[in-house]
């Protein structure tokens, strides 16, 4: 058993994460498009361009944390050395000079790819302790559940406190606001990397005779089948859940007539997602993991496409909408992050081998490809539709804002649940795996 103090400290390495992910899904197209003065369709090209760099640098920081060797294990170094890069490259993403068009162009593609770099860097290692901590599989959905209740307590954080500390600290300069208030979420998340550093034991290793080279590592990830289901759930998902949540301060804002209610609906939004975590322990340990999944999508697909149906004069309706959205979506999230775990048992169990890192890293890749893509399609929709920042918007604007805040999303979660019907990594094949891998050993 892990103890709770060590779930907690394993949480904070997420709470420090999402102090950047989510203030990149939340408010980034918007400071980029309304405060940097960037075109929405730069940005959301730019979006998709980074994600190129990390079809290369994901799965090269996958293969290099499974062959460190430190005294402190493979992976927590990792948070010790990247804390402070990390909180320095965030507040230089939301640092606006005073360039010319291309200039600004130009700076926000360099700061935004050193950001995604460093983010590599710090939370593949991360994501792939989880894997290490224990062999439990309740235990690993407990970890996970702390994890993403911490996670979305940084969020939260995000949510609700970006505006009002925009507001406080910039004294009417938007941005100059935004950097002081980066700057002051980038001191407490390196805060929280370190002690996410010194709370947690790696305890999960490779087989001590194993040897192999990246290309190795390579062919036996392509060879598990289970690896390239999640992978493929992986796009779909983030694509439809970043196109929504970054088209949420729009949605509020104009279809919704209620520029000063968004920080109020994203932080209720926020909190929806920490109850559905919160629950998601309980949930696997009464249903099997992958038909509680595919449940869950369905259900917040469901729930994206009625709120197309409701009117902008349904605002208590709007907002419940999308915090059981929320609620719902994010019930799932801990249990995905279990199945990566799985993953890595099932791979070593069919080839022998066990590359943790590498199955993070890839996986998250296409995490990532989906956040690129939804936040991609954001901006080009936006476009598309004739959206004119900080402006009165037109009728199809507005119509444009609401078909891809609520239909556009719903398909990625149907995507996700009709992909996982090729997953087959259950309650009881997990078991029969474990107790393989635990015979070999002994």
């Amino acid at each position: 058993m892990i103890s709770i103090k060590e779930k907690i400290a394993y949480g904070l390495g997420d709470t420090a994460s999402n102090i950047v992910f989510q203030t990149v899904m939340l408010f980034l197209t918007f400071f980029y498009t309304d405060i940097f003065g960037i075109s929405p369709a730069f940005v959301g090209t730019m979006f998709l361009a980074v994600r190129l760099i990390d079809a290369i640098t994901d799965p090269l920081m996958g293969a290099i944390t499974d062959r460190t060797h430190t005294k402190w294990g493979k992976f927590r170094p990792y948070l010790l050395w990247f804390a402070l890069p990390f909180g320095i490259i965030s507040v230089l993403a939301f640092t606006t000079p005073d360039l010319s068009e291309d200039g600004k162009m130009i700076y926000a593609f360099v700061t935004y790819t050193a950001l995604m770099m460093v983010y590599t860097a710090i939370n593949i290692p991360y994501c792939a302790l989880g894997g290490v901590l224990t062999a439990d599989p309740k235990e690993r959905v407990s970890v996970q559940s702390y994890r993403f209740v911490f996670a979305m307590l940084g969020g939260l954080m995000v949510s609700a406190l970006t505006l009002p500390l925009v507001d406080f600290l910039g004294q009417g300069d938007q941005a100059k606001g935004y950097q002081l208030t980066i700057a002051a979420m980038s001191i407490l998340g390196v805060a929280m990397f370190l002690t996410c550093f010194w709370g947690t034991k790696e305890r999960l290793h490779p087989p001590a005779d194993q040897q192999t080279s990246f290309k190795q590592d390579f062919g036996f990830l392509v060879k598990n089948d289970q690896w390239r289901v999640l992978s493929v759930a992986a796009i779909c998902l983030l694509s439809g859940m970043v196109l929504r949540t970054s088209l949420a301060i729009y949605y509020v804002k104009y279809y919704l007539n209620m520029p000063d209610s968004i920080t109020l609906f994203i932080t209720l939004g926020m909190l929806g997602n920490i109850a559905g975590c919160i629950l998601a322990e309980p949930l696997a340990k009464k249903v099997c993991k992958v038909k509680a999944y595919i449940s869950l999508q369905l259900i917040a697909a469901a729930l994206c496409v009625a709120s197309f149906f409701i009117d902008p004069e349904q605002v208590v309706l709007a907002f419940a909408a999308y915090i059981l959205w929320g609620f719902t979506f994010n019930m799932a999230t801990p249990l995905l992050w279990a199945k990566m775990a799985d993953t890595v048992d099932y791979g070593q169990y069919k080839s022998g081998v066990r590359i943790t890192g590498m199955i993070y890293s890839s996986i998250i890749f296409f995490i990532k490809l989906g956040v690129a893509i939804g936040g991609a399609a954001a901006g080009w929709l936006l476009s598309g539709y004739g959206y004119q920042a900080d402006s009165v918007q037109t009728q199809t604007a507005l119509d444009g804002i609401l078909i891809s805040f609520t239909i556009y999303p719903a398909l990625g979660s149907i995507l996700v649940a009709f992909v996982m019907r090729w997953y087959i990594l259950d309650n009881k094949k997990v078991e029969q795996i474990h107790l393989e891998l635990n015979s070999d050993t002994n």
